[in-house]
């Protein structure tokens, strides 16, 4: 689970970046007490502008309302409680974006399980059920850090509570149907919320959601990736993989220049060479997680007699040799760290390599976490939210990529779940959403959706067949900008 600083070009467009100097602060927060956030009695004052309902609740403060035609659109910091079960032991900054449009609308709450994107954007459900939008960043992505952060705190429990005492607050002001959405890593900090707090939300959409409950069981991966896209595609990645560590010394040669030229640096995962193996056994799950199967065209087809540049290249495009450096893998200490203690991450085997080219493989978590912060695995973690969403799930529906890699363990269904759903888009990837299924699930979404937000139509509810997004497509705030993660990573 990881990613390359080549890319984080793509990632500003998602998080965007915005500076705290001069943020005008609301009136100071109460005593912080429990999970719950008590607000003011003018953030219900009807007529009132909506930045002042939202600046009256304690511990708001405007960092910057951004123009958008039809919209009103602001990035906040909240208050938040270091550790929700002892909210009087210190607090934190963490950021929030609302994109309100009317607070007679439904409201969609997104959370990417990283950091908030600070530019005027809108999540499928957003523009399906035409409402508001409110963003949240996942507790201990900078700048939404503890100082000093006591990463015992980083958990799914204390996130999914930074996230039931937002919508506390929020709640007064927009009063009707809640849907929580995320995609990824959002997707399971959605699910994650709804087993903790299932009373909030009135519907989960949650997109390409891994779900790896028995840490150490991932023959599920191996299973997809010996029959995903076509044996032609399989061969021509494989080739180029194992090539890239048949080359090992010119390559290496190669990335040492790079890194000193760049001023990477290797301290956190051990040496250039780790880094170097880890980027290339990235390669194969990087391609099917963003590309599809027509982009097979762009791999060498003959690995044997390509150039070390053209190896090189192929696996600097689609995994990233910048990303296993101390710069590259910094921002998401946050992401390894739950990944080694409650999440998972996946192992996977390499049939089409000889042992003798594979010093390490698949490195664990603990690898990519600076060594000054402890970790230990909780294996009950992941496995209490399955046994919940199997017996107890109730208007949730998942969608998933028939070519990512990440949905070979997914969430799934038991007799419990009650509106529940499972879909899977086809030839679709790690960007596969309600728009890319087929189109009686299509309607069958788009309708559910509709209806758990309480704005189906009378037509809708009696043929789902004719439910359609009541937003109007918007080419700037619907732009689907899929973060390039050409590493392991969700």
């Amino acid at each position: 689970m990881r990613k390359a600083l080549r890319w984080l070009l793509a990632l500003a467009v998602l998080i965007g970046t915005v500076s705290t100097a001069g943020a005008a602060t609301a009136a100071q927060p109460e005593a912080i007490s429990g999970t719950k956030s008590s607000t003011s009695s003018s953030t219900s004052t009807a007529g009132s502008d909506i930045k002042d309902q939202l600046l009256a609740i304690p511990g708001m403060s405007l960092i910057q309302e951004k123009p958008y035609t039809g919209y009103r659109y602001f990035v906040l910091d909240y208050t938040q409680p270091i550790d929700h079960r002892h909210p009087s032991e210190g607090t934190f900054q963490q950021r929030i974006t609302v994109l309100h449009k009317d607070v007679a609308r439904p409201t969609v709450f997104f959370t990417s399980g990283y950091f908030v994107n600070t530019n005027p954007s809108r999540s499928e459900p957003t523009r399906i059920v035409d409402g508001n939008q409110v963003s949240l960043e996942y507790r201990f992505f900078t700048p939404s850090r503890p100082d000093p952060a006591d990463w015992s705190k980083l958990d799914i429990w204390q996130a999914a509570s930074d996230q039931h005492r937002v919508f506390t607050a929020l709640k007064k002001i927009y009063a009707k149907k809640w849907l929580s959405t995320g995609g990824s890593k959002g997707g399971m900090t959605a699910t994650y919320y709804e087993r903790f707090y299932p009373s909030d939300m009135d519907g989960v959409v949650a997109y390409v959601a891994p779900n790896d409950v028995v840490n150490k069981e991932d023959s599920a991966y191996d299973r997809f990736f010996a029959g995903v896209g076509t044996k032609e595609c399989r061969h021509r990645l494989n080739a180029v993989q194992r090539e890239a560590l048949v080359r090992r010394e010119p390559l290496e040669k190669k990335y040492a220049e790079v890194a000193a030229a760049e001023g990477f640096t290797f301290d956190t995962i051990g040496s250039l060479d780790r880094a170097y193996e880890a980027v290339v056994l990235d390669y194969v799950w990087g391609f099917w997680q963003y590309s599809l199967l027509a982009d097979c065209e762009s791999i060498p087809a003959d690995a044997k007699n390509a150039t070390d540049d053209d190896i090189w290249t192929s696996i600097d495009t689609i995994s990233g040799f910048s990303f296993y450096t101390d710069q590259g893998l910094e921002p998401y200490t946050p992401y390894y760290y739950q990944a080694g203690t409650q999440l998972g991450a996946p192992t996977i085997k390499f049939p089409h390599i000889e042992k003798t080219y594979i010093r390490y493989g698949y490195q664990p978590p603990r690898n990519f976490v600076p060594r000054d912060i402890s970790m230990k695995f909780q294996p009950r973690a992941m496995r209490d939210v399955d046994n919940w969403v199997r017996s107890r799930a109730q208007h949730m529906l998942f969608v998933y990529g028939q070519n990512d890699p990440w949905g070979a363990e997914r969430f799934r269904l038991g007799k419990g779940a009650k509106d529940s759903y499972v879909f899977a888009a086809p030839g679709l990837n790690h960007g596969a959403n309600v728009a890319g299924l087929v189109p009686e699930q299509k309607a069958l979404a788009t309708a559910r959706i509709l209806e758990w937000a309480g704005v189906a139509s009378t037509a809708v509810r009696s043929n789902p067949s004719v439910a359609r997004p009541l937003a109007t497509y918007d080419a700037r705030l619907d732009k689907r900008n899929i973060e390039r993660e050409p590493a392991l990573r969700p």
